[in-house]
């Protein structure tokens, strides 16, 4: 490194240094509930890599369904329909510039649509079917998967380069739907009837084709998700009881059933990059459905106690539906008391100032600001941008300070 450089970096250190003498601040983990606009109730779906880009539905007062996107530089926003009157955003791509769903036409059918800042709502009428829906987009935005109508339903694959791909159905079935598609959109995964008519978890890859992952002992299982390497399937399956189980599947180890929070039934809903981390929602004692995570090194946690300190009092958090790829980052629904009404919120796992989500803040993550300082910033591999205004600068040395030591 040139010397030119430690000088800055040195020298926004001693800035940062005095700064803290005449300033204290709080910085923490986060529940943001994110509202409801004019309607009854907000539901997540998905969340950008930096958090700051969260997309589900709204319910209306008129009992309307309405894609909605929300930035935390501007709030929730409707994102409008294809005149029929009603829309949903399943997913977001890794920057948040990319959004896929589907919306009602004025003949009353659904259209699978990509929304993009530039091009606006734009319909995917897949396989000349007379009705789709888009569940999710690759990393970049350029890969679509979800379900076409064409006599039954169909799963299918779709790119911005003009591929437009009919996955299959397992042997002797029929009707099969895409939930879910790795970072490169090279792994697709869903499900599928077979010959008995059941639903059956499936993972597709253009060598493979469609490959049913079995169930935890019962007769149905749907795969939900799947890691940035399309190595890891997470979904639900009945047991031998005919209880719903979230799952985990590796080609190694199967599918393993993840548990519950005491009650009897558990789904999962979205993975991490790496496969570690799981989140959806599972019952409790009660028969009250929580949300949960799951990762490798423990079992599966109730985020309501985890972060009891973060909930006012009545408020709890329902369902988990997706997480950024790190982790850190939880979206998805619950009952928010200060306003009455079941909101979505964003949760942010990590202690400010932490930049590689150890929970603890210290000599690590200050040296990472240091010698990211005055590189882009925001974004997956860019944590160092602890305040997200495109910058690492003195603010974010700052908050490092301001924390040294938390958590550790």
């Amino acid at each position: 490194m040139k010397m030119r450089g430690m000088r800055t970096f040195f020298r926004a250190f001693l800035r940062a240094s005095a700064l803290l003498l005449i300033t204290a601040t709080s910085w923490s983990q986060s529940i943001t509930w994110l509202g409801t606009l004019d309607g009854v109730a907000s539901w997540a779906s998905s969340v950008s890599a930096d958090g700051t880009v969260v997309v589900g539905g709204i319910l209306s007062s008129s009992n309307r369904l309405h894609a909605f996107r929300w930035t935390a530089a501007r709030g929730m926003r409707y994102m409008g329909d294809f005149g029929g009157g009603e829309s949903w955003a399943s997913d977001v791509s890794a920057d948040g510039s990319v959004v896929v769903g589907e919306a009602l036409a004025p003949n009353g059918r659904r259209h699978a649509f990509r929304w993009t800042q530039a091009g606006g709502m734009r319909s995917i009428l897949a396989l000349g079917s007379t009705e789709s829906y888009a569940e999710a987009t690759s990393a970049d935005g350029s890969v679509i998967v979800g379900a076409a109508y064409i006599r039954h339903y169909i799963a299918f694959r779709w790119t911005t380069a003009g591929v437009l791909q009919d996955l299959g159905r397992l042997p002797g079935g029929g009707i099969s739907w895409a939930f879910g598609v790795s970072e490169d959109g090279s792994v697709v995964v869903g499900a599928a009837r077979n010959a008995s008519d059941l639903w059956r978890a499936f993972r597709w890859t253009a060598t493979t084709g469609m490959q049913e992952l079995g169930t935890l002992g019962g007769d149905e299982s749907w795969a939900e998700a799947v890691s940035a390497d399309g190595s890891v399937v997470v979904g639900r399956a009945r047991n031998a009881s005919g209880q719903w189980r979230a799952f985990r599947w590796t080609a190694t180890t199967g599918m393993q059933e993840l548990g519950t929070l005491g009650g009897d039934e558990s789904w999962a809903e979205a993975v991490s990059a790496d496969g570690s981390v799981v989140v959806g929602r599972a019952r409790n004692a009660s028969g009250q459905w929580r949300a949960f995570r799951w990762t490798q090194a423990g079992e599966m946690e109730d985020l309501n106690q985890t972060y009891a300190s973060l909930l006012t009092s009545n408020s709890y958090l329902k369902v988990a539906s997706a997480l950024s790829p790190d982790g850190r980052y939880i979206v998805g629904w619950g009952f928010n008391a200060a306003t009455g009404h079941e909101e979505t919120f964003l949760l942010d796992t990590w202690r400010t100032g932490d930049t590689n989500g150890d929970g603890c803040i210290d000599d690590s993550d200050l040296l990472a600001v240091l010698f990211a300082f005055g590189t882009p910033g925001t974004g997956y591999t860019r944590h160092e941008d602890i305040n997200k205004d495109g910058i690492v600068d003195d603010a974010d040395l700052l908050i490092v300070l301001s924390n040294f030591g938390s958590g550790c």
